[in-house]
C-alpha cells in the first residue's frame, strides 16, 4: 500500500514537471516572435510595443506621465491605412459604428468604402457587385446586416416575436406579403422569395407546424408584386409579379429586347399560370390590384406617372389556353394629364393615388364604401367609378395606408390624418364617430409606418432614443391588438417587442408581421412645421371661426424674418419669401398676388426685363 501511495505521488510529479516544460516552451516561442517583430518593425526597444488607440488631434490620454518601465506610446497613424481598415473589416457592424463614435480619425477609418465592401463580402458572399450611388458597398452592408422579418402569432399558448429563415441569397428586405399559406420576399436586387410553412421538429423531438421555415427563390428581375387586396390572406389564391424579360428579337433583326410583363403564380405552390407581355416601349414600376375574381382589374404605373388598366378572370387563369388582353389608360390619366402619378394604393373596391406634388386623388366603385368614406352619396356617381375625387388637404402627403372602409394620410410635416367609417375606434380620435374628411390625429406625429385593415390600425413609430413601438386602435377581438382585448378608440401602446430597425408591418387574421431593414439611401423626408402651425396662428382652409393668436403670429412673423436675413443672396431670400407666402395664412387671391410680385421683382433683379409678364409666364 505504501508503494503504491509512492507511486501515485511520483506520477503526479512527474505530469508537474512535463506541464512546467511546455510553459517553458510556450514562452520561448513567443520570446522568440517578440524578438522578430522588434526587429523588422524597429519601431520599440527592450521596453515593447505599446499602441496609442486614440486619436493625436483629440489631445493627450487622461493621466499621461508615463510609468516607469513602459516604452513611449505610439499613435496608430503609424500603421498603414490599409491594414487598419482591414483589421476593423474584421469587427461586427454593430461594433464598427461604435468605433467610428470615438475620435475623429477612427470615424474616416471606419467609414471608408472598403470597410464596407469586405464587410459586405463576409456578410453576402454571392453579392459581387453593387448599383450606382453615393454610398453602395455601405448601403448594402447595412441592408444585408439589418434584414429580417418577424411575426407574432394571435392565438396559442407562445405570444411572443419570432423570426423567420433568412434567405442568403437575399440583397437586403424591400417589401413582403402574407398569402394564405406562404409568405412572399422581394429584395433589392430584384429575386422574389417563397418562403413556406412547414412541419419541423423541435428540439425535444417533437413535430411541429412552423411558419415560414423554408425559402426558394420564385422568380428573378421582378419589379412589384401584388395579391388579392382584401385583408384576409383567404382570398389570396393568386399572386401577380411585374417583372422584366429578354424576349427575342423580330425576324430580320439581331440580339434580344426587354419588356415587362406580368406573371402569375399559385401561392400554394408557385407554379407559374399565366404570363402577359408588353411592348418594349411600356415601362412599369407598380402593380396594384382591384376589383372581384370575375373582374379583377389590375393597375399598372408607368415611369411617367401615367395609370394603365386591363381586366382579367381569376377564374379562367388555371385553363390552358392563350388570348389577348386590351391595355387601356385610366381616366384619372385622360381627364387629368397634367397629372403625375407617384405611387398607388387599392383595397378590394377603392383605388387611392398620390401625386408627385404630394396631392390625393381617389377612386370609389360601391356606394356603401363612398358612404363609410365621405359620410354621403351626394356625389356618387355609379354609372362613373371610375371618376378621380380630389381630397382637400393642407399639406403635400407623403404616403398612405387604406383600409376597407377607412384610410390614414401622412403629409410632409408628419402629420396623420384620417377618414371614414370609425364604428370601433379605428380612427384613433378618440370617440366612435365617423369621419368624412381627414382629420388629424395630434398626439401621433412623424411616424415610420401606417396600416390600415378591417377595423383597426396600426402605427409603427420612434422615440428620441431611436427605439421602436407599435400603437394600434379600433377592434381588439382575436387579439389583434396585443395587450388590449377590448380593443380603444386612441392610439395605444401595444404589447410587442419591435425589431430596432422595423420599417414597416402588416396584420392578417392570425398573425402580425413586421420587416425589418435599414436602407441609408431613404431617409424619412419630414420637414419641420412653420412657426405659424406650431405657434397656433389659423389657417382659413382649417376650419372657419378658428381663433386668432396675435402673439403667436408676431412671433412667427419674427421667425420668417430670422430666415429671410439668414439667405446668403438676394436670389436665395426671394426664394424664401415666396415660400414663407405660401405657409402665412393668406386669402388664395393674396397668395397669388404675392407670388408674382415676387416674381416681377426676381426677374428685374436677374436682369430679365423690366416689362409686364407675358401671359405664358
Amino acid at each position: 500500500m505504501v508503494w503504491e501511495r509512492q507511486q501515485g505521488r511520483g506520477g503526479q510529479g512527474a505530469r508537474r514537471d512535463e506541464g512546467r516544460s511546455r510553459e517553458g516552451a510556450v514562452r520561448m516561442v513567443r520570446r522568440s516572435r517578440r524578438r522578430k517583430l522588434q526587429k523588422f518593425t524597429g519601431l520599440c526597444g527592450r521596453e515593447g510595443l505599446r499602441v496609442k488607440w486614440s486619436c493625436p488631434s483629440c489631445g493627450p490620454e487622461p493621466g499621461g506621465e508615463e510609468k516607469k518601465g513602459r516604452g513611449n506610446p505610439i499613435s496608430v497613424q503609424l500603421f498603414p491605412p490599409e491594414l487598419v481598415e482591414h483589421i476593423v473589416s474584421f469587427l461586427p457592424v454593430r461594433d464598427v459604428v461604435a468605433l467610428s463614435q470615438t475620435c475623429h480619425y477612427f470615424h474616416e477609418v471606419c467609414d471608408a468604402e472598403g470597410v464596407w465592401r469586405r464587410i459586405c463580402r463576409r456578410l453576402s458572399p454571392r453579392l459581387r457587385e453593387q448599383g450606382s450611388g453615393v454610398r453602395p458597398w455601405k448601403r448594402a452592408a447595412i441592408l444585408n446586416y439589418t434584414k429580417g422579418l418577424y411575426f407574432q402569432a394571435f392565438g396559442g399558448r407562445r405570444r411572443c416575436l419570432s423570426k423567420s429563415v433568412a434567405p442568403l441569397l437575399a440583397h437586403g428586405y424591400r417589401r413582403f406579403l402574407p398569402t394564405k399559406d406562404h409568405i412572399f420576399i422581394l429584395d433589392y436586387a430584384g429575386t422574389l422569395f417563397f418562403l413556406k410553412n412547414a412541419l419541423v421538429s423541435s428540439t425535444l423531438g417533437q413535430i411541429q407546424w412552423k411558419r415560414a421555415c423554408r425559402y426558394v427563390v420564385l422568380c428573378r428581375g421582378a419589379k412589384d408584386f401584388a395579391s388579392d387586396p382584401r385583408c384576409d390572406t383567404v382570398y389570396r389564391k393568386y399572386l401577380y409579379v411585374l417583372a422584366t424579360r429578354e424576349q427575342p428579337g423580330v425576324v430580320g433583326s439581331t440580339g434580344s429586347r426587354t419588356c415587362d410583363c406580368v406573371e402569375v403564380y399559385l401561392q400554394s405552390s408557385g407554379q407559374r399560370v399565366f404570363k402577359m407581355t408588353f411592348h418594349h416601349s411600356m415601362s412599369f414600376k407598380q402593380i396594384v390590384l382591384v376589383g372581384q375574381e370575375t373582374q379583377r382589374a389590375l393597375l399598372l404605373l408607368t415611369e411617367e406617372g401615367k395609370i394603365y388598366s386591363l381586366v382579367v378572370n381569376e377564374t379562367q387563369l388555371d385553363q390552358p389556353r392563350s388570348y389577348t388582353v386590351q391595355l387601356a389608360l385610366r381616366k384619372v390619366s385622360r381627364c387629368l394629364p397634367h397629372l403625375r402619378v407617384a405611387c398607388m394604393a387599392s383595397n378590394q373596391s377603392s383605388t387611392l393615388y398620390i401625386t408627385d406634388q404630394g396631392g390625393v386623388y381617389f377612386e370609389v366603385h360601391t356606394p356603401g364604401v363612398y358612404r363609410d368614406l365621405f359620410g354621403t352619396l351626394q356625389a356618387f356617381d355609379p354609372l362613373d367609378q371610375q371618376m378621380p375625387l380630389a381630397l382637400s388637404l393642407p399639406a403635400k402627403i407623403l404616403f398612405c395606408a387604406l383600409g376597407y372602409n377607412h384610410l390614414g394620410l401622412v403629409d410632409e410635416f408628419g402629420r396623420i390624418f384620417m377618414q371614414g367609417n370609425n364604428r370601433y375606434g379605428q380612427l384613433g380620435t378618440g370617440d366612435k364617430m365617423d369621419r368624412g374628411e381627414p382629420t388629424q390625429v395630434h398626439y401621433l406625429q412623424r411616424p415610420i409606418a401606417l396600416w390600415c385593415g378591417l377595423n383597426h390600425s396600426l402605427v409603427l413609430s420612434q422615440g428620441s432614443d431611436f427605439s421602436k413601438e407599435l400603437l394600434g386602435c379600433g377592434c381588439g377581438a382575436g387579439g389583434r391588438l396585443p395587450g388590449w382585448p377590448k380593443g380603444s378608440a386612441s392610439f395605444v401602446k401595444l404589447h410587442v417587442k419591435v425589431p430596432l430597425c422595423a420599417c414597416s408591418l402588416c396584420s392578417t387574421r392570425e398573425c402580425l408581421y413586421m420587416l425589418s431593414s435599414h436602407d441609408i439611401g431613404h431617409q424619412p423626408a419630414y420637414r419641420d412645421l412653420p412657426a405659424s402651425r406650431v405657434l397656433g396662428t389659423a389657417e382659413p382652409s382649417l376650419g372657419a371661426g378658428a381663433p386668432q393668436d396675435p402673439g403667436g403670429a408676431a412671433r412667427a412673423c419674427e421667425e420668417y424674418l430670422s430666415q429671410i436675413h439668414s439667405c446668403p443672396t438676394l436670389q436665395d431670400r426671394m426664394e424664401k419669401m415666396k415660400e414663407i407666402v405660401g405657409w402665412m395664412p393668406l386669402m388664395a387671391a393674396q397668395k397669388d398676388f404675392f407670388w408674382e410680385a415676387l416674381d416681377m421683382l426676381q426677374r428685374a433683379a436677374g436682369g430679365v426685363g423690366q416689362g409686364p409678364p407675358t401671359p405664358e409666364s
